[in-house]
C-alpha cells in the first residue's frame, strides 16, 4: 500500500514500482481507474476553498466545509458530479451557481432534450445555472483564500467554495513506453479483457477492468466504450477474473448492458444502455411536466439506450429491448403518435476530438515489417 506502479516491461512480466522494487506476474490485470481532473492553473487550485470529488478524503473534506455554511457555493462543471454537488448544496439551503459550457446540464452523456430537463429541474430548485459561459480564473485573497470567480461573458462571482467538476483522467501514465495501447482514453482490450498491445496484437497474460478499460462492445457496432460506472467496474472485473484463470475456450466476453444511475434534486435518475450512442429520442410513457417519464434513445432504427426520471422499474423492461435489437420507436408507428411522443433528434454534442494527446505513426513496408509506434505530446 501506498506504493505506485511506475512501469510495465512486458518481456520481463514485471510491474516497476517507484521504490525501485519490480513484481513478476504470469496474469497482470490494469485496473488503475481515474482521478479527479485537476482545475487547468496549478496556483488557483491550490487556494484554500477549491475542491474536487473522487476520494472519501475529498468528500469529507467538501462535507466539512460546506457545513461550515459559505456564502455561496461555485459549482464548474454540470456533468453528474457536478449537478450532485448542487443537489446537495440546495438540500441544505446553500446558494449554489453552476457553470456549464455546453448549452446544458448532463448534455455530454443524455443529449440536449434530456438537459433541458435537467435545467429546468436544477433552476426550480433554486440554481443559479449559467450555460455557454466558462470560468477564465479563480481569484484569492492575500492569505490564499479563495474569494472570487472571473466568467468568461466578462462577469465575476462571489465565493469562498468552488468545486471544480471537470471530468475524470484516467490514470495511464505509468504505461507510456510499456508497448501496450495506453493513452488518455485508457487501455485498448477486447471484449475478453485482454489487453491490446501497441500494434493493437490482443496481450495473453495482460488484462484490464475498470474505468480505464476501452473495449469494443458488440450492441453498439463494435466501436469502443470506456464506461465510467461502477456497476461496468463491478460486471468487467468478475469477467476478468474468471478469463485470467481460465483456458482460452472457456472465457467469457463482456457484454454486459451499460446501467448507471443518479440521484439530484429529489429524482432517481437511471440509465441503460448507452445514450450517446442514438440519433433521435422519444417519450415512451410518463409525463415530463410531473419529472416522471421514460424516454427512449434510438440509432438507425433500432433501440440503443433508455433514461428514466422517477421511472426506475421500467429499466430493466428496456434492457431487454435494447438487448434483442428492438425497433425503434419502440411498439408503435411514429405517424400514429401525438406530437409530443414523436421521435426529436437526440441532439448529442459534437464528438469532434479536439485535443491530440497520443498519435500512433505506422512504419515499413513490407506486412512483416509494419509496425505502430506510440508518439506522446505533452
Amino acid at each position: 500500500m501506498g506504493v505506485p506502479a511506475s512501469g510495465l516491461d512486458l518481456p520481463a512480466k514485471q510491474v516497476r514500482l517507484a521504490n525501485g522494487d519490480a513484481v513478476e506476474f504470469d496474469r497482470l490485470l490494469i485496473a488503475t481507474g481515474t482521478r479527479a481532473r485537476p482545475w487547468l492553473n496549478d496556483a488557483e487550485a491550490a487556494l484554500d476553498g477549491v475542491f474536487v470529488l473522487r476520494t472519501r478524503d475529498d468528500a469529507a473534506g467538501l462535507q466539512h466545509r460546506l457545513a461550515e455554511r459559505p456564502g455561496r457555493v461555485l459549482v464548474i462543471g454540470a456533468g453528474f458530479t457536478g449537478s450532485e454537488v448542487a443537489s446537495a448544496c440546495r438540500r441544505l439551503d446553500l446558494p449554489v451557481t453552476v457553470i456549464e459550457r455546453g448549452p446544458a446540464p448532463l448534455v455530454g452523456a443524455l443529449g440536449g432534450v434530456i438537459g433541458a430537463v435537467a435545467a429546468d429541474l436544477q433552476r426550480q430548485h433554486g440554481v443559479d445555472l449559467r450555460c455557454g459561459v466558462t470560468v477564465d480564473t479563480l481569484e484569492g485573497d492575500g492569505a490564499g483564500r479563495l474569494r472570487r470567480a472571473h466568467l468568461s461573458d466578462g462577469t465575476t462571482i462571489d465565493t469562498d467554495v468552488a468545486v471544480v467538476a471537470l471530468g475524470a483522467v484516467r490514470n495511464t501514465e505509468w504505461l507510456r513506453g510499456s508497448g501496450l495501447a495506453a493513452g488518455a482514453w485508457g487501455v485498448g482490450c477486447d471484449a475478453g479483457c485482454r489487453a491490446f498491445d501497441v500494434d493493437g496484437v490482443t496481450t495473453d497474460d495482460v488484462f484490464v477492468a475498470g474505468d480505464i478499460a476501452r473495449f469494443p462492445h458488440p450492441l453498439y457496432d463494435y466501436q469502443f466504450l470506456a464506461l465510467e460506472h461502477w456497476g461496468n467496474a463491478v460486471t468487467q472485473a468478475e469477467v476478468a477474473a474468471h478469463n485470467m484463470v481460465n483456458a482460452p475456450p472457456d472465457r467469457w466476453p463482456h457484454l454486459a448492458t451499460p446501467v448507471f444511475w443518479s440521484s439530484q434534486f429529489g429524482v432517481n435518475l437511471k440509465s441503460v444502455g448507452v445514450p450517446t450512442f442514438a440519433d433521435e429520442i422519444v417519450i415512451a410513457q410518463g409525463s415530463v411536466a410531473d419529472r416522471q417519464f421514460v424516454a427512449v434513445y434510438g440509432y438507425h432504427g433500432r433501440i440503443t439506450a433508455a433514461v428514466g426520471f422517477d421511472q426506475g422499474k421500467w429499466l430493466e423492461f428496456y434492457q431487454g429491448m435494447i438487448e434483442a435489437a428492438a425497433p425503434f420507436p419502440p411498439n408503435y408507428r411514429a405517424v400514429d403518435l401525438p406530437a409530443d411522443r414523436r421521435p426529436v433528434s437526440a441532439q448529442m454534442p459534437d464528438r469532434n476530438i479536439r485535443d491530440f494527446e497520443a498519435t500512433v505513426v505506422v512504419t515499413g513496408h513490407d506486412p512483416s515489417e509494419r509496425r505502430a509506434e506510440l508518439i506522446n505530446h505533452h
